[in-house]
């Protein structure tokens, strides 16, 4: 491999240092948002699965009520 392509005609030494550190910054950037989406996500399907609860249980008693009344009628 031809060494001169790395040294990018004398601007390498700026270059190389400069792709290296937008490297490492959107690395980080990345973990750091991958880390809040997984917290956000816990959130949200923490309340999530407690709202279904509450929907279910009101599903449950519109149904012994539907029963209540079908049954009552006969």
């Amino acid at each position: 491999m031809d060494m001169q392509f790395l040294f990018l005609g004398g601007y390498g030494l700026y270059v190389w240092p400069a792709f290296i550190f937008t490297f490492i910054a959107c690395f980080t950037l990345y973990l750091k948002t991958k880390k809040e989406l997984q917290r956000q996500e816990k959130i949200f399907f923490k309340e999530f699965e407690q709202v279904q609860k509450i929907k279910i249980e009101v599903g449950k008693k519109e149904e012994n009520i539907k029963e209540a009344f079908t049954s009552s009628s006969i």
